[in-house]
């Protein structure tokens, strides 16, 4: 029956959209109880139909570039197009330190923290702090706490930009107040929070706003197309233009737009939210989704193979139940094309990179998450494993 619905030519346009759902089982003779299951079946299809489109809309006008400085970045020709920066080359990547990552040992934060404001963005709980030495951390808690450190070592070691980030085990945060919006539950009475995530807030940039994977200055460039291939091999799903970001790396002093900015000064664009990573290949309302070994282990990597591209199955459509959010659902959909149709050479290109990591730097990422020994192990061999298969492509 889905099949005949979108075989429907223009012709169909001047029915009802209802009718148009159900004229292709006006042929079939129906029971009472048949022909109500079809008439609730085409109003679903319907609703999914004028929902996806809303969604889509909504989609492009939420991520339509707004006025400068924001749109310079977008701009073909422009000062911002130039300096725009999406990968540097990594050089040694064998030296690098994926257990202290981008920040080193010397960017650890320092106790005692004290509560500054709550963040309500994204689905996980966080809120923002200050370390002794008056340095802001924003802290993310829940399950998205350990696969996001894994990323960021592994983003930033073959030459995409990562924030400073650290998982913490236990950090006891002074006046914190008596009610949190979210994560509550997660917070102990004497201000005491276990398995977290802190990112050092910009200190020598500024935020300009967000990227969108499909218009972009880096469309069809190896670099553009490298990185949709990592996304897939860490399993990130949720690969929303909002949880990308651009800001300014500055060189030669504070600006006040991205227009005026020094000419040295660098527009760094970031996947800034990878906090559904290593677990299921979409969205679930299960906790399979994030950090999850036997998730991961499930899903498979390479979806379809042509002559000159690879298919991902990440990301992956969302289950049936979150069909319940036709919205949400529909969006979902329109993020499948990001692992699709990837050049093989740019997807074989990304695997030299990940090679050159050693086991000891890939173990040294999970272990920067505080995984048991034994998951370190699994979850490093997955990470091979699929390095491996890049390389074969």
């Amino acid at each position: 029956m889905v099949c005949g619905l979108l075989r429907m030519g223009a012709g169909a346009r001047e029915l009802p959209l209802q009718m148009r759902l159900a004229s292709p089982c006006r042929g079939i003779r129906k029971t009472p109880a048949r022909s109500t299951w079809y008439r609730c079946v085409g109003l679903l299809l319907s609703g999914i139909v004028v929902s996806s489109q809303h969604a889509v809309a909504a989609r492009r006008k939420q991520s339509a570039p707004p006025a400068s400085p924001r749109a310079v970045s977008e701009k073909p020709g422009t000062l911002g197009r130039d300096r725009a920066v999406l990968w540097r080359d990594p050089v040694e990547i064998a030296s690098r330190d994926l257990l202290f990552g981008p920040g080193g040992r010397e960017h650890l934060p320092h106790e005692p923290f004290t509560f500054v404001q709550e963040d309500p963005a994204g689905s996980n709980p966080k809120f923002v702090v200050r370390d002794k030495d008056g340095v802001k951390w924003k802290v993310k808690l829940g399950t998205e706490a350990r696969p996001e450190t894994v990323a960021s070592r592994l983003v930033w070691a073959v030459g995409y930009a990562a924030p400073t980030d650290y998982f913490l085990p236990e950090m006891r945060v002074d006046g914190m107040p008596s009610h949190l919006h979210r994560g509550q539950h997660l917070v102990g009475h004497d201000g005491t929070i276990r398995n977290v995530r802190v990112k050092r807030e910009l200190a020598d940039g500024k935020k300009l706003g967000t990227w969108k994977w499909r218009d972009n200055p880096f469309s069809g460039t190896r670099e553009l197309n490298g990185l949709r291939a990592l996304m897939a091999v860490i399993n990130n799903w949720d690969l929303k233009d909002i949880n990308n970001l651009v800001y300014e790396e500055r060189h030669g002093g504070p600006t006040n737009d991205a227009e005026n900015a020094a000419d040295g000064d660098l527009l760094i664009y970031e996947v800034s939210d990878l906090g559904c990573s290593f677990g299921s290949a979409g969205l679930q309302r299960t906790t399979r989704t994030k950090g999850d070994l036997n998730a991961y282990r499930r899903t498979p990597f390479i979806k379809h193979l042509t002559l000159q591209t690879v298919d991902f199955d990440v990301p992956r459509r969302a289950d049936w139940i979150v069909l319940a959010n036709v919205p949400e659902f529909a969006m979902r959909l329109h993020l499948r094309w990001i692992g699709r149709g990837i050049p093989r050479d740019d997807a074989r290109w990304m695997g030299r990179l990940l090679a050159a990591l050693t086991p000891d730097q890939i173990r040294d990422a999970f272990r920067a998450a505080a995984y048991s020994p034994a998951e370190i192990d699994e979850f490093s061999d997955i990470l091979e494993t699929r390095i491996a298969e890049l390389n074969r492509l």
